[in-house]
């Protein structure tokens, strides 16, 4: 056993890894790419927890409709639709937002009328069975509207957004990444603002707590219902563009990347905006951290599966998450 640890410890310090945890600047310059990449995570994860938040529906779609919303709008704004419209090649940027928006609002209006209103006060697993065929249904219908499109670059420039890096203390950053973080801060005020000042977030939390109550007092279920989706739409269609402009296109495959916001959501809570912001980059760092020093120990496939397990660690010890709400149940 003794020569088993000696020999373990000596291939450690064999090890190149080992080298880098003398280069402090290295070090740093990895941090801060796993929070630019967990911040990319959150905006995702914004979306499931609004949803959630606001109706008590867990919207496994969201990752699909961030893709939908963001090949809609490059839709609008390419001339495949449009070649005499706008500018020349296409819609404006601004009337390509708009149209997107305006998609993502029908959208809303048909999942709260053909799914939403038939289940209402059903158990949250047949509502969460049924984003699981939204997602599925988007997907099909998403390929074939958008088959000429497939893979198409975000416009940048035309949004404002520079590309390149920019060097803080001698680190470098993105700027789609640094562009990312200040949206994501930007969303995540306005989310706790409406949610917690507006009379609009209280009514969206009562119909979250009990529809039939909320129903009972004079909130529109339905109209709360759209409101919510709409505005889960316009944060798909942001964190869509942001993981588009990082990762260079915009395709269907990008729904594997999408869907690590699921242990960021179990990490951050479920009803907790700031929590997966702060569950983003734990798991943006801890994702970066584990491919360059622990690989060699555990696998070059570590970064695919170290977010599951340590999202597998929090349910067992916190299911509700880190900053999720306890529910204390009486029997």
């Amino acid at each position: 056993m003794l020569e088993f640890i000696i020999g373990l410890y000596e291939g450690f310090l064999a090890n190149p890894a080992v080298e880098i945890w003398q280069d402090p600047a290295y070090f740093i310059q990895n941090v801060a790419g796993g929070l630019m990449v967990g911040i990319l995570y959150s905006l995702v994860a914004l979306g499931y927890v609004l949803i959630y938040k606001a109706s008590g529906v867990f919207n496994f779609a969201q990752p699909m409709m961030a893709i939908f919303a963001t090949l809609a709008l490059i839709m609008f704004h390419d001339k495949v639709l449009f070649p005499a419209i706008g500018t020349g090649y296409g819609l404006t940027i601004v009337l390509a937002i708009i149209g997107s928006m305006v998609m993502m609002l029908i959208l809303a209006l048909l999942v709260e009328r053909l799914m939403l209103r038939p289940l209402v006060n059903q158990p949250e697993i047949i509502l969460f069975m049924a984003t699981i065929g939204l997602y599925y249904f988007l997907e099909g219908f998403g390929e074939t509207m958008f088959n000429k499109i497939a893979n198409s670059p975000v416009p940048m420039e035309s949004l404002g957004m520079e590309i390149g890096p920019f060097f803080v203390g001698g680190v470098m950053f993105q700027k789609v990444d640094a562009t990312a973080a200040a949206v994501a801060a930007v969303m995540v005020i306005l989310l706790a603002v409406m949610f917690q000042k507006t009379s609009v977030g209280r009514a969206l939390r009562a119909v979250a707590d009990d529809h039939q109550a909320a129903l009972s007092v004079g909130i529109p279920l339905s109209v709360m219902w759209v409101v919510v989706w709409v505005v889960a739409g316009a944060v798909a269609l942001v964190s869509g563009l942001m993981w588009g402009a990082s990762a260079g296109a915009v395709d269907f495959g990008m729904v594997f990347v999408a869907l690590k916001a699921l242990p960021v959501l179990i990490l951050g809570g479920f009803t907790s905006i700031p929590g997966v912001i702060i569950g983003g980059l734990i798991i943006g760092v801890g994702e970066r951290i584990a491919e360059i020093y622990w690989s060699p120990y555990l696998g070059d496939s570590i970064e695919s599966w170290f977010a599951y397990i340590l999202a597998l660690i929090v349910l067992i010890y916190r299911p509700e998450g880190l900053f999720g709400e306890k529910l204390i149940e009486r029997i």
